[in-house]
């Protein structure tokens, strides 16, 4: 059974960081692309940053030099490293898992049950 278990949201002030957390278990996972999605009321889920079982990485562009994913396949865990938040920012951060097989992601994507990520002063 897959199980992806966020943690580390909260409420923070404009300006200010957090660290996002997601363990896995279940699955191999130096063999998987993990990522972290995001949804704010009203909007559909979208992507915020890839990271590849050879740890190449990409991000939206609305985070590109504030966020940093990173992996630690010891821990079967996942990082999300956020900088200079801003209100735009709040939603609920879902963690994603999903097989490589050589560069190429097939197979069903796995969730996490999201950790809520507030930005205001």
């Amino acid at each position: 059974q897959v199980q992806l278990v966020e943690s580390g949201g909260g409420l923070v002030q404009p300006g200010g960081s957090l660290r996002l957390s997601c363990a896995a278990s279940g699955i191999i996972f130096s063999r998987y692309r993990m990522g972290w999605y995001r949804q704010a009321p009203g909007n559909q889920r979208e992507k915020v940053a890839h990271i590849s079982s050879g740890r190449n990485t990409n991000y939206a562009d609305s985070v590109k030099g504030r966020f940093t994913i990173s992996r630690d396949n010891a821990k079967n865990t996942v990082y999300l490293q956020m900088n200079s938040l801003k209100p735009e920012d709040t939603a609920v951060y879902y963690c994603n898992a999903r097989q490589e097989v050589g560069q190429v992601v097939q197979g069903p994507d796995y969730w996490g049950q999201g950790t809520q990520v507030t930005v205001s002063s």
